[in-house]
């Protein structure tokens, strides 16, 4: 097989990403657009010891999942991938997705037992990020990254996923930018000066944040700017100016100026009302956020008499929502100006059987059971993409609770720190919570039950919650 050469191929599969996959004489060959079932002509792009990539000529059988994208600029740009597929479609996909990831990491076939939908997957998130730059003609232009690329791909009308009024301030300041001297940023040059727009809304509370990333600090006309946004959009709470002038995929600085209101928006999760700045982690989609949480409650089982560890617990979101239906609340994170915040929204709440600590899993944690003489009988676990690393896991394992709760944004590290977690434990149960709609991403809020192998007369349980994002 050589580039440029076309062949006539049966889709076999889809692939993580929502890609065909294929062989010819042996070899794997991905095709993005391709869905299992068709029959389609390709073209080789590019081949490689492992694998071979082509794109579709043209579609001679069509799968009855195939439908229009509904959207100006896909495929072009890199958020959706899976818009040519119906979305029933697309919930299985990712379902089997899961399923074959973790049955490579540990082994052995793996079931989902319960899958949950998005009723409406359209118009889901509650956070904007509209990269500002210049085209190849030297005129500033906004919208989305190109995948795999920093190429702006302009927004045509709007984007399907994204929240409606946050597109419309963001085209306003846009226009606002270019008409009042305010300098598109240079990637290349690393000039300019608006690089970044982010909008974040509260679902129930409709208050808006907006947050102008600058590469230099001093913005044209910033205060005629503010009264503009103000006065057209009376649901900005807050205006904050954020530089970064690093050359970095990072979109937001460590510097912060508040240009209007107090810097932060509020909104409500299972009936608690959580304060945002514009630094924290707060899930995209909130309508799934809220089913994700409440079956992990639901799982967990609590009888307000445990005592429950909130690991990576960012502003608190899952171990405040957890409170109720508990005895005592610890949490924990690396990030001071997180937990700030999660104390914060714990007074917020009048959530008063929580503690929240600065630390880390590995060796603040059990010093802090040691000097506190704590025992956890639910752990929750929310780390990064790159999961527990092994110290975390062998802490787990020693602290040893009754339920532990997982909540990872990567299914191959998911997989890779159950097989650890396994040495004591086996899995039982699984189920996926669509928190990504129309994009590679999958989210899952998996069950799973398990014994401890050296006491088969002691039944534990431990549930694991997964979110899978891809630079959201």
């Amino acid at each position: 097989m050589k580039k440029n050469e076309e062949y006539i191929v049966e889709i076999l599969d889809n692939g993580f990403g929502g890609e065909g996959i294929t062989k010819i004489d042996g070899q794997v060959v991905f095709i993005p657009g391709a869905i299992k079932g068709e029959k389609v002509k390709i073209k080789i792009l590019k081949v490689t010891a492992k694998a071979c990539y082509a794109k579709i000529l043209d579609i001679l059988e069509k799968s009855e999942h195939r439908t229009l994208s509904q959207c100006e600029t896909y495929p072009k740009c890199g958020g959706c991938s899976l818009r040519h597929m119906d979305y029933d479609y697309t919930m299985q996909m990712k379902k089997e997705s899961v399923q074959n990831t973790l049955k490579k990491a540990l082994g052995r076939p793996i079931s989902v037992d319960e899958v949950l939908p998005m009723e409406n997957p359209f118009y889901y998130r509650n956070k904007l990020q509209y990269p500002v730059g210049i085209n190849e003609a030297g005129e500033p232009v906004m919208g989305v990254f190109a995948e795999r690329s920093h190429r702006i791909i302009p927004v045509a009308l709007e984007c399907k996923i994204q929240n409606q009024l946050a597109q419309k301030i963001a085209g306003s300041i846009f226009q606002f930018a270019k008409e009042n001297g305010i300098s598109a940023y240079n990637e290349e040059k690393q000039t300019g000066i608006l690089r970044h727009i982010v909008i974040r809304v509260g679902r129930k509370t409709n208050e808006i944040m907006v947050t102008l990333v600058v590469n230099e600090w001093k913005i044209p006309k910033e205060s005629d700017l503010v009264e503009f946004l103000t006065t057209q959009y009376t649901e900005i709470k807050t205006i904050v100016k954020n530089f970064n002038n690093q050359n970095t995929n990072v979109i937001l600085g460590k510097k912060n100026e508040i240009l209007f209101g107090n810097g932060y928006i509020t909104d409500i999760l299972l009936g608690k009302k959580f304060k945002i700045s514009n630094l924290s982690f707060y899930q995209v989609n909130p309508i799934q956020t809220e089913k994700l949480y409440a079956k992990a409650i639901e799982y967990a089982d609590l009888t307000c008499n445990e005592t429950i560890f909130d690991l990576y617990c960012g502003i608190g979101t899952i171990g405040i929502c957890a409170s109720d239906k508990a005895k005592k609340l610890i949490g924990m994170e690396t990030i001071p100006e997180a937990i700030s915040d999660a104390k914060e929204n714990a007074k917020i709440n009048q959530v008063e059987n929580a503690e929240f600590f600065v630390g880390d899993v590995e060796t603040a944690l059990p010093r802090l059971m040691e000097e506190r003489k704590i025992k956890a009988d639910v752990v929750f676990v929310d780390p990064p993409r790159k999961g527990c690393d092994k110290t975390a896991l062998e802490t787990l394992l020693e602290i040893g609770p009754k339920k532990i709760i997982y909540v990872s944004c990567n299914p191959a590290t998911l997989g890779r720190d159950l097989k650890v977690l396994e040495e004591k434990y086996e899995r039982k149960k699984l189920a996926i919570c669509d928190m990504f709609p129309w994009t590679r991403s999958c989210g899952s809020c998996s069950k799973l039950d398990v014994e401890r192998k050296e006491r088969r007369d002691w039944q534990v349980e431990i549930y694991i919650l997964e979110v899978v994002q891809r630079n959201f």
